[in-house]
């Protein structure tokens, strides 16, 4: 995908994370689970990259290997042209400072025994960001009024506090060293609906305010639609189609997105509803299919998806795509 470097963020080459599964007497390598199977993506600064697809595509292996949480079986993962794969020590501390995540649960992410403002201080101190404690007193003052919460909340355990108020708190933690890049997976899902779109809009002010990048991992297609600039899909370990936001959503070229696009429930008790789209159960990525490995859910294979596994490819102007047809072409022969 070309970009001007100057413009990127963060980027994924050829992105792996397998597991090894092993078996037999003395425990040898039989085989790997392909969590993450050759991933390139880039993320453009102050921009929403949305990674949408099934659970168990891989979304949130490929957050954690973003974020060196997890080691990468292979590729490189680059932020702001420093491969980061290759740092160890002192230096990935530092580099740490610019990328931070936060996790689809606040209440696991919590420490329960931690009240708000030691949760933040915390992370202060082992960064040495402030001197004194009544500087670090006032900028968690600071922090939680900037994601909505009053200083009264300092004082209390996630316990005392709602799914969102948690989720605010997880946000102003993910602030504290004042990163770059975010990573927020699945951050609303745990919440309802009301408190979602107050998170949504909440982590929109701040990417205005404090020039922030996400990467916003989701499985729920309409908060993709709500928050993201550009959106890929993943599937079975690979990114299969990646577009601008409006542009994805209004002209699919994936047979997969197409099919995901139409799963989505219509609100109308008189419109037919489409549960049948996609066909068969997820293959195992133990045991990937030959060639193209949404050829057996996909209404359009052939032999050659049966041969040859596809690349993904400029169909259009920033619309990258990876299937080996037209799927414009045979929506209109179907």
């Amino acid at each position: 995908m070309a970009r001007t470097q100057d413009d990127l963020l963060i980027e994924a080459r050829d992105l792996h994370k397998w597991y090894p599964i092993k078996g037999g007497f003395f425990g040898r390598t039989r085989g790997h689970l392909k969590a993450v199977d050759g991933v390139s993506l880039a993320v453009k600064r102050s921009e929403t990259l949305g990674v949408v697809g099934e659970s168990g595509s891989g979304k949130t292996t490929l957050g954690l290997t973003l974020m060196r949480l997890i080691d990468s079986t292979s590729g490189s993962i680059l932020l702001d042209g420093i491969d980061i794969t290759k740092l160890k020590g002192r230096e990935m501390r530092v580099l740490r400072r610019r990328m931070q995540m936060v996790f689809q649960d606040p209440y696991a992410s919590l420490d329960p025994r931690q009240t708000v403002r030691s949760a933040l201080m915390e992370v202060m101190k082992i960064h040495r960001l402030v001197s004194r404690e009544s500087l670090a007193t006032a900028k968690a003052e600071e922090l939680i009024e900037i994601v909505g919460l009053n200083p009264v909340h300092l004082s209390r355990f996630p316990h005392e506090l709602s799914g969102g108020q948690r989720q605010r708190v997880a946000i102003a933690r993910a602030l504290v060293l004042s990163p770059e890049f975010l990573l927020l997976d699945e951050p609303t899902s745990s919440l309802d609906v009301s408190v979602q779109a107050q998170i949504l809009n909440l982590l929109q002010k701040l990417q205005n305010e404090l020039d922030l990048t996400y990467l916003f991992i989701s499985h729920n297609l309409a908060v993709i639609r709500h928050i993201s600039h550009r959106t890929a899909v993943m599937y079975l370990g690979r990114i299969v189609e990646v577009a601008e936001t409006p542009r994805l959503f209004e002209n699919p070229l994936h047979p997969y997105t197409f099919a995901l696009l139409e799963s989505v429930p219509i609100p109308d008790p008189d419109t037919p509803q489409r549960f049948d789209v996609l066909e068969g159960d997820v293959p195992s990525p133990i045991n990937m299919p030959s060639g193209c490995r949404f050829r057996t859910r996909c209404p359009y294979a052939t032999e050659k998806c049966a041969a040859e596994s596809p690349r993904l490819r400029e169909a259009e102007k920033g619309h990258w795509v990876e299937c080996h047809y037209d799927l414009e072409f045979e929506r209109g022969a179907k």
